[in-house]
């Protein structure tokens, strides 16, 4: 076997052009060159791809062109790294700062082909499609835009990353760990002799978020040094890792259900733990199912049996996790009305940042709707040439073409979730203008943008099923919708009321300023092109409860304020329960909130409003929790209302009305923690990590309670503490895991969180699977826990 040694460059690509960047020296590896050796055969092996193509040429390297504006473009030498999980590329800021020659492949979320990003429509319009492919990195990161240099490069590239990619998301948590361990390993053996002293393990240890002072680094050490060579080596170093990883609350699981003495468990055991512990499918069939798909050892298969790495690999997977794995998919009924679903949705989608000076783009769309978003925001303006654009008005974010945005929604609408999608339209523009806007979307979208009822249906909404594949507007309408039906052409322009749009109260702290002369009762001609791709979300303004449900039509929605829904909700809770099951209602943040900061989405769930609107683009707790309640039901976009929250004759009370909506009573045991990150850049810096738990939904059941604080011990933390909840609304309630780091100085540091619903708990001993500060899930970050729910006997 061979491996690759990297050398640096010669001297900067642009500079010297002579093909020698990179000297790849093949050579015997050392005897013992464990490390690298078993880095590189554990990453190809996990990646699928020993004898890829397409991998060996990026592992090799090629000259692309860094594309930042119309006049940079930069030469660049990249190449994926030894280890399958780390890019390299030639840098002059390597002078300021030796991270930025390097990205990580878990840190990308998607490749693309062409001239998809907005970097490479405006600025790389001169080159063949087929050259360009751009990066697209997790949270606020930029993409990287690239051009290669022929088409078959290009190719080698996006293929390989894709690959590459996909093999990721396939490994099971146990290679993600083993992955992890090792490559800090390889970080940590600084002459690269492939041998570890003593102060190299140290150095390890404090990588890894471990705190050990030299008695307890002198034991390992020992231990493991079976040579006395005062170097780990060879098998040395695979034994440190078996050390390292040993986990005691398996241990324990494993002698409770063991046989004899053993430590194998056997089906009829696995059975037990399955009825006892997990409340799982404890059938034969399962049973075998379990130990075929988890257990490593083919012996303990012969015997029927599960071996401790078994059971770990168990607890480790989706089976084994807290979310039920069969709410990944859609399991919900998708054939009731639209009215009694809660639809994923984004405010001030275009922005990027703060909705003062932020930047525009279209990537945020693609972001949001690949986050599952549903219902996006448009906030039209008359532009230049005769394009209409999109930005916040009276501010100075940056403006984008209203057809680029279309284009990504078109492109990006059904990639994530089949059913539909609601444009919602904050028009602010001329009567020509608006006339081009219903071009562009007639044009772009075409068949996807639904122009009439469907199949005539205009007495009650149809449902997400119905509508699958749809786009649907939201704005204002000169007809009622029996006229879609007729098309009539005789209205060609009307004046309608503006007052119920964001217009009159988002800004109003912005606009009071800037143009005090505008009136909350300000008129907008209404173009009837525009006016005829609204059908079952017309805008009107909200007169109370009473006056919609005389007057108005089910298909008549309302935009809200979230200060103006919360009197609401408090005043009449019922009322609007009542209303919403009947109509659409939207709610967004108040005008006031100029950072992009969002509201707490549970009160408005708690009313039954469907449109609870959220900037995508500000990471948090209220963003925390919103993703947690629509990562069930396949991550559509799409979750059904509580029974009550969809009967005619709601009431708030009638949620303990049947089986599920009885009190509960929920016991948490916090176990351990295992590999959580850093979140201090500076290496000496261990986390002393604590987790709280917190119940959102209806005001009885809001609670939260903490564990204790470990010291520094990031890596494989024991807490073993129990918590009890009372929850009266079980189908309204939320779970969230909120790990921190504990500071007596300053503000605790977010480490990380996990939210699901409480209808998607399992119980028994799971697995929690943290997620980071921008959504993202950790590679190895988990919390181990045991929950039980039953009911409170009264």
């Amino acid at each position: 076997m061979f491996y690759v040694n990297f050398l640096k460059p010669c001297s900067w690509y642009k500079a010297c052009q002579c093909g020698h960047v990179i000297s790849l020296d093949l050579v015997p590896p050392p005897h013992n060159s464990l490390l690298v050796v078993m880095a590189t055969k554990m990453a190809a092996a996990a990646e699928g791809l020993q004898d890829d193509a397409d991998l060996k040429f990026i592992l090799t390297g090629s000259s692309l062109q860094k594309v930042k504006s119309g006049s940079w473009r930069r030469d660049r030498y990249y190449k994926l790294q030894e280890d399958c999980k780390t890019i390299w590329h030639d840098s002059r800021k390597i002078l300021r700062s030796p991270g930025s020659q390097t990205f990580c492949i878990d840190d990308i979320s998607d490749v693309r082909r062409g001239h998809q990003t907005e970097g490479m429509q405006r600025y790389a319009k001169d080159i063949p499609t087929e050259r360009c492919f751009s990066i697209i990195f997790k949270g606020q990161r930029k993409n990287l835009d690239l051009i290669a240099a022929n088409s078959k490069e290009a190719g080698h590239w996006a293929t390989a990353l894709d690959k590459i990619l996909a093999n990721c998301k396939a490994m099971s948590q146990k290679q993600k760990l083993k992955h992890w361990i090792h490559t800090c390993l390889r970080k940590s053996d600084k002459n690269k002799d492939n041998k570890f002293s003593l102060k190299e393990l140290k150095n390890f240890l404090q990588e890894v978020n471990i705190q050990a002072d030299d008695h307890y680094a002198e034991t390992i050490f020992q231990t493991c040094d079976k040579s006395k060579s005062g170097s780990l080596e060879g098998d040395e170093i695979e034994a440190f890792y078996k050390l390292l990883t040993e986990r005691d609350e398996i241990d324990g699981i494993l002698k409770t259900y063991a046989s004899g003495g053993e430590e194998l468990i056997s089906a009829d055991s696995l059975k037990s733990f399955l009825l006892k512990e997990q409340g799982e499918d404890a059938s034969p069939e399962h049973v075998k199912e379990l130990i075929e798909k988890y257990e490593p050892s083919e012996t303990a298969k012969k015997q029927n049996s599960m071996t401790k790495d078994g059971l770990l690999m168990y607890l480790l997977s989706d089976d084994g996790n807290l979310f039920n794995p069969a709410h990944q998919k859609v399991y919900q009924d998708m054939t009731q009305p639209l009215s009694h679903y809660f639809i994923s949705s984004s405010h001030n989608t275009y922005l990027m940042e703060d909705q003062l000076k932020g930047p525009s783009s279209t990537e945020a769309y693609i972001r949001a709707l690949t986050r599952g978003c549903r219902c996006v925001e448009l906030d039209c303006w008359d532009g230049p040439n005769g394009e209409p654009v999109i930005y916040h008005g009276y501010t100075l974010t940056s403006k984008i073409l209203f057809k680029d945005v279309i284009t990504a929604i078109k492109n990006y609408a059904f990639k994530t979730s089949p059913y539909p999608v609601i444009i919602s339209l904050e028009n602010h523009c001329s009567l020509e203008q608006q006339i081009t806007m219903a071009k562009h979307m007639k044009t772009i979208l075409g068949d996807l943008l639904l122009t009439a009822p469907y199949n005539g249906m205009i007495k009650e909404f149809p449902s997400p099923e119905q509508l699958k594949g749809k786009v649907l507007v939201k704005g204002k309408k000169l007809n009622k919708l029996s006229g879609s039906l007729k098309n009539s052409g005789h209205v060609e322009a009307e004046d309608v009321s503006d007052e119920d749009e964001a217009a009159d109260m988002e800004d109003e702290a912005v606009k009071s300023k800037v143009d005090a002369k505008k009136s909350k009762s300000s008129k907008l001609k209404l173009a009837k092109e525009l006016s005829d791709t609204v059908i079952y979300c017309k805008s009107v303004h909200f007169r109370g409860f009473d006056y919609a449900l005389q007057n108005q039509s089910f298909y008549e929605m309302s935009s809200l304020t979230e200060s103006k829904a919360l009197r609401l909700a408090t005043e009449s809770r019922t009322g609007f329960v009542k209303h919403n099951t009947r109509q659409l209602s939207r709610i967004y943040p108040d005008g006031m909130r100029t950072d992009s900061s969002n509201y707490g989405a549970v009160d408005m769930w708690n009313a039954g409003c469907q449109i609870v609107a959220l900037n995508f683009q500000t990471p948090g707790p209220e963003m925390d929790i919103y993703q947690g309640l629509f990562q069930q039901n396949g991550f559509c976009g799409y979750v059904l209302k509580p029974d009550f929250h969809r009967q005619p004759e709601a009431n708030a009370k009638s949620a303990q009305d049947g089986e599920w909506w009885t009190p509960r009573k929920l016991q948490i045991k916090v176990i351990s923690g295992q590999q959580l990150p850093k979140v201090n850049k500076k290496k000496s810096s261990i986390v002393d990590p604590f987790v709280t738990i917190e119940i959102h939904g209806v005001e009885h059941d809001v609670e939260k309670k903490r564990t204790k604080v470990i010291n520094n011990n990031g890596f494989n933390p024991v807490w073993n503490e129990t918590f009890d909840f009372d929850i009266h609304v079980p189908a309204s309630a939320l779970v969230r895991f909120l790990v921190e780091d504990y500071d007596t100085a300053t503000r605790n540091d977010f480490v990380g969180q996990y939210t699901l619903p409480l209808t998607s708990l399992q119980t028994g001993y799971r697995h929690i699977h943290l997620i980071s500060k921008n959504g993202d899930p950790y590679p190895s970050a988990t919390l181990f826990i045991r929950t039980d729910l039953s009911k409170i006997e009264h």
